[in-house]
């Protein structure tokens, strides 16, 4: 949690049928609302997180943000440039981390996100950690599978789970599960 006082610029990012509420401190993109999220969901997600920040709506601030997440739902981009401060607890952090090492049009499991973290039996953590992800799409949690091959939950709503992981996969990438796991 950060408590200096700060402006936290936000903007709606909209492509095709999805509208998304985005967020970006001085240091990075902070926040990635659900398809369809209201205003108050950014409000309380950032005066829990930044809660001496204030929220001041800048489109032009936000434009590098929003070509990147253009291009990568257009599919002719498949990593971020963008800084991030996303604020969350240590495991969280791990967690995030092992996310951005999910290659592009491919999935891992829950389980095995837990083992990569050198923690294997925090699979129900690892799911809540990944579940407070504050960027969605630009840290993959959409790559995020349940062991049993189904494509689990997601923030951002199971049909827009499922564009993502068609979008990765129609880009010429076979999406598979990575091997070595125990599932």
């Amino acid at each position: 949690m950060r408590t200096t006082g700060s402006r936290i610029y936000w903007s709606i990012f909209e492509h095709g049928q999805w509208q998304l509420h985005i967020a970006k401190t001085e240091n990075g993109l902070c926040y990635i609302g659900s398809p369809g999220d209201s205003f108050s969901e950014l409000s309380v997600y950032i005066h829990k997180h930044f809660p001496a920040a204030s929220l001041e709506q800048n489109d032009s601030l936000l434009s590098d943000s929003k070509q990147e997440l253009t291009a990568y739902l257009d599919g002719s981009q498949q990593e971020f440039s963008l800084s991030a401060d996303a604020p969350g607890t240590t495991f969280q952090q791990q967690v995030w981390e092992a996310l951005h090492k999910i290659p592009y049009g491919q999935t891992v499991t829950y389980s095995e996100i837990a083992e990569q973290i050198g923690k294997p039996s925090a699979v129900r953590a690892v799911a809540s950690a990944i579940g407070a992800n504050p960027l969605l799409i630009t840290v993959p949690c959409h790559r995020v599978i349940s062991k049993n091959g189904t494509i689990g939950g997601y923030r951002g709503g199971l049909d827009f789970k499922r564009f993502l992981l068609e979008l990765e996969t129609n880009n010429g990438n076979k999406k598979k599960h990575l091997p070595n796991s125990n599932d």
